[in-house]
């Protein structure tokens, strides 16, 4: 969606949810909302803020001259069917030339980062546009004027598991986490709105003077919406040599590498194989319940073959299983052969993408968060939980690289929930505009599918524990999407951000490894 941003005092913004494009503030601390929090005496961890938290971002603007925004948070209130999110927009500046307001970054979203649920901005089915505040109803052309705050609503389905701080992410600002939840029986009452006192249907302004504040109609949601198309989530995926393990919403899939774990075309496992079983039976004694064993092959051997050793295989590991985990458990078994490849083989990796496509799965229920975790399980599938961030600033970067034209600002990784959350900036050191080239992909031969596409889906993070953690992706009702932030066409002078989200590590540990594509390697990015 796009809008015209004429050089005065008048900026008609496009807005997808809140706030059209922002980049990051250079320089410390643009939050706006006060001093960062501070842990206290005795190396407590520091307090959660309430509301209003503010952050600061530029609007971006086709043909430069990005001016100056500012959100103010002002409520997100749940009455146990709808979440409410209001927002004021300051703009601090007028725009330095005309140009078109594109949405650059990825939209707005709302994440539980405990449970990994995202919910995105219920949607009017007629228009498609975002219910809650509008200027013109089924549009979302928005004036917005230099020193009036403009508040702006939106609506989203109620948090499916009652979390008490979502995080904010999207359009821009980044990551912004422990926005608290307002359990209400009724909204807070929006005022009368105001604002076609003082523009006409064309967003032209037609008053003299304005008021210190703007106020629109807003179109709220009826009871009983669908809105599951608007409830989604996140599939991370840790990787190791003996297993890999991608966790899809409520869905878990530990994958285990068949080729240590059976010798050549049997179904025998080796002393490899019994080693990683055993392991595997201590990662799955965190939640008893039922887990289906899949046996996959690649696409080497006959068909009916392959269907043969994946039945096999998978029987061998269910029964190596039952005699580990004892009571509390149905295993069930089933070979799909090489009709489900994770990996597309016939490559320049062909022999690293079939070694991925060998495989046995565990499917199961992720376990609740707060269940114990045995020691000694499967490195790839230990779950590591935290509560939510404390809002803070921007930090400044820890580390910046070069490619060719193109830099990029290394921020201090966020632990947020069962997530790390990493703020990239890119930059433009030439006059011109710049394609970034951001190498994407590039995490190594034979990887999955899932782990492809969009700007940063190839970056991962290493750290002392081992396993190769790699940016999620979006789950929705039609497939996977890129979580992380488009990286646009660079302004000169401006900085963009881009945010990329990957499973944590185990508490204790403080810094990572980021591997950053044709960037190259960037360690100890530390944790805070």
């Amino acid at each position: 969606m796009t809008a015209r941003v004429p050089a005065t005092t008048c900026a008609a913004a496009a807005l997808s949810l809140l706030l059209t494009s922002c980049g990051i503030i250079p320089g410390p601390g643009g939050d706006g909302g006060g001093p960062d929090p501070s842990p206290s005496p005795g190396g407590a961890a520091p307090a959660h803020r309430e509301l209003p938290l503010t952050r600061q971002g530029r609007m971006s603007v086709d043909g430069g001259g990005d001016p100056l925004l500012e959100v103010t948070f002002r409520r997100l209130q749940d009455d146990g069917e709808y979440l409410m999110l209001e927002v004021d927009h300051d703009l601090l500046e007028p725009p330095r030339t005309g140009g078109t307001v594109t949405d650059r970054t990825a939209p707005v979203r709302l994440l539980d980062p405990v449970s990994g649920e995202v919910l995105r901005a219920i949607e009017d089915p007629a228009s498609g546009v975002s219910l809650g505040t509008y200027f013109t109803e089924g549009s979302d052309i928005t004036p917005l004027h230099p020193g009036v705050p403009l508040t702006f609503r939106r609506y989203f389905p109620s948090p499916a598991h009652g979390a008490e701080r979502l995080t904010f992410t999207g359009a821009g600002l980044g990551h912004v986490p422990g926005l608290p939840v307002e359990r209400v029986d009724a909204f807070t009452p929006a005022p009368e709105p105001d604002v076609h006192d003082y523009f006409n249907e064309y967003a032209e302004r037609t008053a003299d003077e304005l008021p210190e504040e703007l106020h629109y109609p807003e179109q709220v949601p009826e009871p009983g919406l669908d809105v599951s198309a608007f409830r989604q989530g996140l599939e991370g995926f840790v990787d190791t040599p003996e297993s890999s393990t991608a966790r899809s919403g409520d869905t878990e899939t530990i994958s285990l590498s068949a080729d240590p774990m059976f010798e050549g075309r049997t179904a025998e496992p080796t002393r490899e194989g019994l080693r990683t079983l055993r392991r595997a039976a201590l990662t799955l004694r965190e939640g008893p319940g039922e887990v289906a064993v899949v046996g996959h092959t690649d696409d080497s051997g006959a068909p009916a073959g392959d269907d043969d050793l994946s039945l096999r295989r998978a029987e061998a590991v269910r029964d190596a299983l039952a005699g580990e985990l004892g009571e509390g458990f149905a295993l069930t078994a089933e070979g799909r052969g090489s009709r489900e490849p994770v990996a597309e083989q016939g490559g320049a990796d062909d022999e690293q993408a079939r070694g991925r496509n060998r495989r046995v799965d565990l499917v199961r229920t992720v376990p609740d968060p707060d269940a114990a975790a045995p020691a000694g399980g499967l490195d790839s599938a230990a779950r590591h939980t935290a509560g939510p961030a404390v809002f803070s600033g921007d930090p400044e970067p820890v580390a910046t690289l070069a490619h060719g034209d193109a830099e990029l600002h290394v921020y201090p990784l966020v632990r947020d929930g069962a997530y790390l959350f990493q703020t990239l900036g890119f930059a433009n050191s030439t006059l011109a505009d710049l394609e970034p080239g951001t190498g994407a992909g590039e995490g190594g031969p034979g990887l999955p599918d899932r782990v492809g596409g969009g700007s940063l889906a190839g970056f991962r993070l290493r750290g002392p524990d081992g396993p190769d953690r790699y940016a999620v992706r979006l789950l929705t009702g039609q497939g996977r999407e890129d979580f992380t932030d488009a990286v646009p066409v660079l302004s000169p002078g401006d900085e963009y951000p881009a945010l990329a989200v990957f499973p944590a590590p185990g508490e204790d540990v403080s810094s990572m490894t980021l591997h950053a594509g044709v960037f190259g390697e960037i360690p100890d990015v530390p944790i805070r």
